[in-house]
């Protein structure tokens, strides 16, 4: 259905430096798919559907719709717009028509539908997402998420192949994001391709089929829900869609400035709530890098908390390692039996990089 080669989109800045946002973007969409697109934000998200119906228009690449490039000169507009629906997160009602001028203006304008046509059919996209009663009603009049709604049943009235969805809860109070939720659900079960970017992991993994993770401009991984939310290839998925925030040191040397680590670890558990981990975090730091990791300096150290799991991990890695600090015989086995008592568990374990020893507070 679609099929998107090499695309880029990159900015001239101010003083002539140039910011690529999109890098080298490469995916097969395929009729009644639903793509959930994650990641952090800044990483092209809203900028990749953008580029695919030519909102704002690519850089390079080539985008394949139906067997045409549509980045093709001469490519009509009008008839990727046919195909190619968009709801974006600030509504973009017209504020001056009635809700139902408001789907009606597209069919009659672009579809040659007479007045009458688009009124029947605007009836029926408004009874599927619940807004029939509203037809007479100002945008003015409305919340936000009956808003997002009528947005849906404009974009459903133009008869799309694939619709493209900004973001569709985030301008929304949250008491209102589970009726646009509820909309989406029954487009998907109903086979509408759609693909949507969306910070709403719970829906994204219940209702997508496959899963877009996009980080500095590309998609770093597609899978299914249960691959990329479950078992992730790529660390950056994992820490981003267990939530995972981290602190991180590179110890150099003896000199190195542990009051401030101790400050900063103390700031970071005060700011996810985990300030009872505090104390063995502070103490486990000071017999590690006492006494363990005393013969392994340069070495990383990384407060780690998973808001998903609600776990809360340091650890310390060696590069080049490959055997665990704690395995060496000249630690003493008091020191070894008080640091396993500050933590739940202690996981030791070979990395592509060396080795690491992770406690779990």
């Amino acid at each position: 259905m679609i099929t998107i080669k090499h695309l880029s989109k990159q900015y001239i800045n101010p003083d002539g430096s140039v910011f690529k946002v999109l890098k080298d973007v490469n995916c097969e969409i395929n009729q009644g798919e639903v793509i959930s697109i994650i990641g952090p934000s800044g990483t092209g998200k809203s900028t990749f559907l953008r580029a695919i119906n030519l909102l704002d228009p690519p850089t390079g690449g080539e985008i394949i719709v139906d067997g045409e490039n549509i980045l093709a000169k001469g490519y009509p507009l009008n008839k990727l717009r046919q195909k190619m629906g968009m709801v974006f997160q600030s509504f973009n009602l017209f504020e001056h028509l009635s809700i139902l001028d408001n789907v009606t203006f597209a069919p009659m304008k672009l579809r040659g539908l007479t007045r009458q046509e688009a009124e029947n059919e605007a009836m029926t996209m408004l009874r599927k997402v619940g807004m029939a009663e509203k037809a007479n009603a100002m945008p003015s009049d409305l919340s936000g998420g009956q808003k997002q709604r009528v947005a849906i049943a404009r974009c459903l009235a133009m008869h799309p192949e694939v619709i493209l969805f900004d973001e569709p809860t985030s301008a929304l109070d949250p008491t209102m994001v589970g009726e646009v939720l509820s909309v989406l659900r029954q487009l998907a079960s109903e086979g509408m391709t759609m693909l949507i970017v969306t910070h709403e992991m719970k829906f994204a993994h219940d209702v997508s089929t496959r899963i877009f993770f996009m980080n500095e401009g590309i998609i770093y991984e597609d899978g299914t829900p249960q691959q990329v939310f479950e078992n992730p290839v790529h660390s950056a998925t994992k820490a981003f869609v267990q939530r995972i925030h981290k602190l991180v040191f590179e110890v150099d040397s003896t000199d190195f400035d542990m009051f401030d680590v101790h400050s900063q670890m103390g700031a970071f558990c005060n700011k996810y709530n985990i300030a009872g981990k505090r104390e063995a975090a502070d103490r486990l730091t000071d017999l590690m890098t006492s006494s363990v990791m005393q013969k392994q300096y340069p070495f990383t150290l990384r407060l780690t908390y998973s808001e998903q799991n609600n776990i809360t991990a340091l650890d310390f890695m060696k590069e080049g390692a490959e055997t665990s600090p704690l395995s060496d015989s000249g630690i003493d086995n008091k020191t070894i039996d008080e640091i396993k008592s500050l933590c739940r568990e202690v996981v030791e374990e070979p990395t592509t990089r060396g080795f690491r020893v992770k406690f779990v507070l």
